[in-house]
């Protein structure tokens, strides 16, 4: 079992963990994952409008795909979480990125690590996001995987998921989650990629 951090830890575990490749690669996209500078770190999520054409109404993290004018998969992130939520690339304190993920339609996602101030004017982009919360790193480390139900192609699947403050933590952004779990605080925590069909 994985030796379990008190908050007030985790963020001196990610500065010394975390750390960016010399050779990178450009992914087809980037997301910030801006964790606030506090002794209970809390985590930077959105949810997607539900008028997004990909993955509509989902919690998420700030980021997008690349632009041809961007220099490298940090100033993706960045860029992208300045448009979503009017967070100012000046406030955040770069620690590193998490291996590349690949999300349900294909796209190669590269995670770019941060840390910000708690308690910032954070504003979401109505045609993007409809909303900014926080979630405890500790509570995402703690809480149990729960199942949720994604139709896809009249079939079912249950994918593991975190319920908080009336959201539900699943799929990529999840999956970006436990990454920084496992790199930043050694912490392997559970995360079946399906979970088995609850019983009715």
């Amino acid at each position: 079992m994985s030796l379990l951090l008190q908050p007030v830890h985790m963020l001196g575990a990610l500065q010394q963990n975390l750390s960016f490749h010399q050779q990178w690669q450009f992914a087809d996209a980037a997301v910030l994952l801006a964790i606030t500078q506090e002794e209970n770190p809390q985590i930077l999520l959105t949810r997607r409008t539900a008028q997004m054409r990909l993955h509509a109404g989902e919690v998420s993290l700030p980021g997008g795909k690349r632009e041809m004018s961007d220099e490298n998969n940090i100033a993706v992130a960045l860029r992208e979480a300045q448009e979503e939520t009017a967070l100012n690339p000046n406030d955040v304190q770069l620690l590193g990125e998490l291996p590349t993920q690949k999300s349900r339609s294909g796209i190669r996602v590269k995670p770019i690590v941060g840390i910000i101030p708690p308690r910032l004017a954070l504003v979401p982009q109505p045609s993007e996001i409809d909303r900014i919360f926080f979630m405890p790193l500790q509570q995402f480390m703690l809480a149990a995987p729960e199942a949720y139900l994604v139709k896809h192609q009249q079939q079912e699947f249950y994918f593991p998921s975190i319920h908080f403050d009336n959201e539900i933590v699943w799929g990529l952004t999840a999956r970006i989650l436990v990454s920084l779990l496992d790199q930043g605080l050694c912490y392997q925590k559970e995360w079946p990629f399906l979970l088995n069909t609850p019983e009715t």
